[in-house]
C-alpha cells in the first residue's frame, strides 16, 4: 500500500511539473514585449523543454522501466535525455540574461562569467553530440563499432567519464547561475532594477533547490556505479525499486518547489517577459494554473496508479476541466465587478452641464475626491501627486496631493518633465527626498503633448505596482486633468458671457432711460420752440437745448463698450504690440525696454491671425494691468521690460518692478482679466504663466509651442 501511494505521489508530482512548466513557457512567449529576441525564446524554450522532460518522465514511470520495449526505451530516453542535457544550460542562460549579462560590455558580471559561458556551452554541445552518437551505436548492431562503444564506456577509477562529466556539468551550470543571481550586472531601466531586486530571493531559492537536485543526482549516479559493474541496471532497479521511487519523488518535489519559486518571480515581477511592470491578472492566472496542476496531477495520477480503465480517467478529466472552466469564469466575473466598483468614482457623471446652467456663478469642478479614491482604493499608494503641465496648468491649478494630511511642497517640475520626450518613456524613478516621498513619475499625454505628471510613492504593504495599476493611474490622471481643464475653461467662459450679458442689459436699460427721460423731452421742447418762435427770437435757448442733447448723446456713446480690432495681420504681432504700448500706455511707465530676437520677429509672422490676436490681447491686458496698478507710489522709477524670443516656439516675457500681483488683486484688481486670457491662450494651445513677488516684481510669460504656429 505504501508503494502504491508513493507511486501515486510520483505521478501526481510529475504531471504537476509538466503542466506548470508548459503554462509558464507558453505564458512567457505570448506575453512578452520582445518575443522576437533570442533571450525570450531561450527562456520559453527552456521551460517547454522542462515540460517535455516531465511528460517523458510520466510516460516512463507510468509504463514501468522494466516493461518498456526496445524501441520505446530508445524513444523515451531520447525524449528525456535531450532536455536533461539542455535544461541546466538553459537555466544558466536565463539567469545570465536576468542578471544583465548582455546589458554592458564592461560589466563585472560579464568579465566574471564570459569564459565560464564558453566552457559550459562547449560542454553542452559535447553532451548532445555524445548522446546522438550513443543512440546511433545502440541502434547499429555492427561488431566494427565495438571499440567505439568501449571508448564511450571508458572510466576513471571505476567512474564512467560521461557520468562524471554530466554531473560536473549540471553542478557547474547551477552554481554559476547562483553566482549570477547573487551578484547581477547593470540594469537598463529603473523599474527593471526594482523588479530584479524583488525577484532575486525567489530565484536564489529556486537555484538552491536545483543545486540540491544536482547533488542528489550526482550522488545517485555514484551509488549506481558501485554495483553496475557486477550486475545490470535492471537487476539493481528491481532490488531497490522502493529506494528509487523515494529518490525520484524527492527530486521531483524539489523541482516542483523550484518551479513554483520561478513562476512566482515570473508572474509577480515579469523578469522574463520584458515587461516593465507585472500585471495583476497574470498573477491571478498563475494561481489558477497551480490549482489546475494540483487537481489534475492528483486525479489523473491516481487513475494511473490505481490502474483504472482509460474511460474513467477520461470522464474524470472532463469533469475536472468543466469545473475549472466554470470557476475561472466566475472568478473573472468577480474581478470585473471589483474593477467596476473601484472605477465608479471616475466614470460617473460630474453634472457639469447642470452646474454651468445654474443661476449663480458656476462652481469650480472638484476632482480631488476622485483622485483620492484612485490612490486609496485602486493604487493603494502611500503618497501621490497629480500636477498639470503646459497649456492646461493655469486651468487645472496647483498640484493635488494625497493623503489629505500631506503637506509636502513639490519643487518645480520643469526639469522632470523635460526627461519625458516621447510617450515611449512610461516611468521614471525619482528621489523621494526631493519629490515629497514619491518614487515614480508617470507622464500624462494628450494630442498636444505632455499635459501632466502623476507622482507615486511606495505602495502600501511594500509591493510593486502592477502594469494594470500603472495604466489605470495614467489614463485616469489624463482624464482628470482634461476634465478639470475643460470644466474650468467652460466655467470661465460662461462667467464671462454672463458678465457681458449683464453689462449689456444695464447699458441697454440706461440707454432707454436716457433717451426716454432726457433726450426725447428735450428734442420735443426744442421742436415746440422752433414752431412757436419768431425768426431770431429765442434762438439762444434753442441752441442751448440742442447742445445739452448733443452732450448727453456723446456721454451715452462714450459709456458704451467699444471694440477695437488692432491690425495685427497687417503690422505683425510684435509691431502691433509695440505700437499699442508706445501710443497708449508708455506714459504710465518711466522706462520701457524691448528685447526682441530677430528670429522671433520672423517666425511670429507664421502664426495664424486668430492665434496672434489672442496673444496680442493677452499681452495688452498684462501691460494695462501694470500701467494701472503697478506703480507703488514710492517715487522709484517704474520700468517695464518686454522680451520676445523663439525657443521651439514663441516666448513672450513681460515684467515690471511694481507692487506685485498679490497687492494688485487685494487692493484694486479682480484678476478676472488675466484668468480670461489664460483661458483663451489654452484654447489656442499656449500658456500664460504668472510669477509675482509682492513689492518686487510681476513676471508674466506667454508661450506658444511651435506645433501651434502652423
Amino acid at each position: 500500500m505504501k508503494e502504491l501511494l508513493l507511486y501515486w505521489a510520483i505521478m501526481a508530482t510529475s504531471l504537476f511539473n509538466a503542466i506548470l512548466l508548459l503554462w509558464l513557457g507558453v505564458t512567457v512567449l505570448l506575453n512578452s514585449d520582445r518575443y522576437h529576441t533570442i533571450s525570450i525564446w531561450a527562456a520559453s524554450g527552456g521551460l517547454l523543454l522542462g515540460s517535455a522532460f516531465f511528460f517523458a518522465h510520466t510516460a516512463i514511470v507510468g509504463r514501468g522501466v522494466i516493461y518498456l520495449g526496445w524501441l520505446s526505451t530508445i524513444f523515451w530516453w531520447i525524449v528525456a535525455m535531450i532536455p536533461a542535457i539542455i535544461l541546466p544550460y538553459a537555466w544558466y542562460i536565463i539567469m545570465l540574461w536576468y542578471s544583465g549579462f548582455w546589458n554592458g560590455e564592461k560589466s563585472t558580471l560579464r568579465r566574471r562569467q564570459r569564459r565560464w559561458l564558453i566552457f559550459v556551452t562547449t560542454g553542452m554541445g559535447i553532451g548532445l553530440f555524445t548522446l546522438l552518437l550513443g543512440i546511433l551505436l545502440h541502434i547499429i548492431p555492427n561488431a566494427h563499432v565495438n571499440k567505439l562503444r568501449s571508448f564511450m564506456r571508458w572510466s576513471i577509477a571505476g567512474i564512467p567519464l560521461l557520468v562524471a562529466a554530466y554531473s560536473a556539468y549540471v553542478v557547474l551550470c547551477i552554481g554559476l547561475s547562483l553566482d549570477a543571481v547573487r551578484r547581477p550586472g547593470p540594469s537598463r531601466r529603473a523599474m527593471d532594477n526594482l523588479a530584479r531586486q524583488r525577484a532575486r530571493p525567489w530565484l536564489i531559492v529556486a537555484s538552491l533547490a536545483l543545486l540540491i537536485v544536482s547533488f542528489m543526482v550526482m550522488g545517485t549516479v555514484l551509488w549506481l556505479i558501485q554495483d553496475v559493474q557486477q550486475r545490470t541496471f535492471y537487476e539493481i532497479y528491481l532490488e531497490h525499486v522502493t529506494q528509487f521511487f523515494w529518490i525520484d519523488w524527492f527530486v521531483a518535489t524539489l523541482i516542483s518547489f523550484a518551479i513554483v519559486m520561478l513562476g512566482q518571480a515570473i508572474v509577480s515581477y515579469e523578469v522574463f517577459t520584458g515587461k516593465t511592470l507585472p500585471r495583476r491578472g497574470l498573477s491571478r492566472h498563475w494561481r489558477s494554473a497551480i490549482l489546475l496542476a494540483v487537481a489534475y496531477g492528483v486525479i489523473v495520477g491516481g487513475t494511473i496508479a490505481w490502474n483504472l480503465k482509460p474511460l474513467y480517467a477520461l470522464m474524470i478529466t472532463a469533469v475536472l476541466m468543466t469545473l475549472f472552466f466554470a470557476l475561472f469564469a466566475w472568478s473573472s466575473y468577480v474581478e470585473r465587478e471589483r474593477y467596476i466598483a473601484q472605477l465608479r468614482p471616475f466614470i460617473t457623471s460630474n453634472r457639469l452641464y447642470e452646474q454651468l446652467l445654474t443661476q449663480s456663478t458656476p462652481p469650480e469642478l472638484n476632482i480631488e475626491p476622485a483622485f483620492h479614491a484612485l490612490c486609496f482604493n485602486v493604487l493603494y499608494a502611500r503618497v501621490a501627486y497629480l500636477a498639470a503641465i503646459g497649456p492646461t496648468a493655469p486651468l487645472v491649478g496647483p498640484p493635488l496631493s494625497y493623503p489629505h494630511n500631506n503637506i509636502a511642497t513639490l519643487p518645480p517640475l520643469t526639469t522632470l518633465a523635460a526627461q519625458f520626450d516621447s510617450p515611449a518613456n512610461d516611468t521614471l524613478n525619482i528621489d523621494p527626498q526631493i519629490y515629497g516621498g514619491a518614487v515614480w513619475a508617470l507622464p500624462l499625454w494628450s494630442e498636444r503633448g505632455l499635459i501632466g505628471l502623476f507622482l507615486l510613492g511606495e505602495k502600501r504593504g511594500g509591493g510593486i505596482y502592477a502594469q494594470e495599476e500603472i495604466e489605470i493611474a495614467r489614463i485616469t490622471g489624463e482624464r482628470l486633468i482634461d476634465t478639470r481643464a475643460s470644466a474650468e475653461m467652460a466655467r470661465r467662459l460662461m462667467s464671462l458671457q454672463r458678465e457681458r450679458l449683464a453689462q449689456s442689459q444695464v447699458i441697454d436699460q440706461q440707454t432707454r432711460r436716457v433717451l426716454h427721460d432726457d433726450i426725447l423731452p428735450s428734442l420735443q421742447l426744442s421742436l415746440i420752440k422752433v414752431s412757436n418762435s419768431q425768426l431770431n427770437i429765442g434762438m439762444d435757448d434753442l441752441v442751448t437745448s440742442l447742445t445739452d442733447v448733443h452732450r448727453q448723446i456723446s456721454d451715452l456713446l462714450h459709456d458704451m463698450p467699444t471694440v477695437t480690432a488692432p491690425d495685427v495681420a497687417r503690422l505683425g504681432l510684435l509691431t502691433a504690440l509695440r505700437r499699442t504700448v508706445d501710443n497708449e500706455l508708455a506714459q504710465a511707465f518711466d522706462k520701457v525696454v524691448w528685447h526682441v530676437d530677430p528670429v522671433a520677429t520672423k517666425k511670429v509672422r507664421e502664426i495664424p491671425t486668430l492665434t496672434a490676436e489672442t496673444i496680442f490681447y493677452a499681452a495688452r491686458e498684462v501691460v494695462r494691468n501694470a500701467a494701472r496698478y503697478g506703480r507703488d507710489g514710492s517715487g522709484n522709477p517704474f520700468a517695464l521690460s518686454i522680451n520676445a524670443t523663439w525657443q521651439n516656439g514663441l516666448r513672450l516675457l513681460i515684467e515690471d518692478n511694481g507692487v506685485g500681483l498679490d497687492t494688485i488683486t487685494d487692493n484694486k484688481g479682480s484678476g478676472h482679466g488675466l484668468a480670461l486670457h489664460s483661458t483663451m491662450m489654452a484654447v489656442v494651445g499656449g500658456t500664460l504663466e504668472i510669477d509675482s513677488v509682492s513689492g518686487q516684481y510681476t513676471r508674466v510669460i506667454i508661450t506658444l509651442p511651435h506645433a501651434q504656429t502652423s
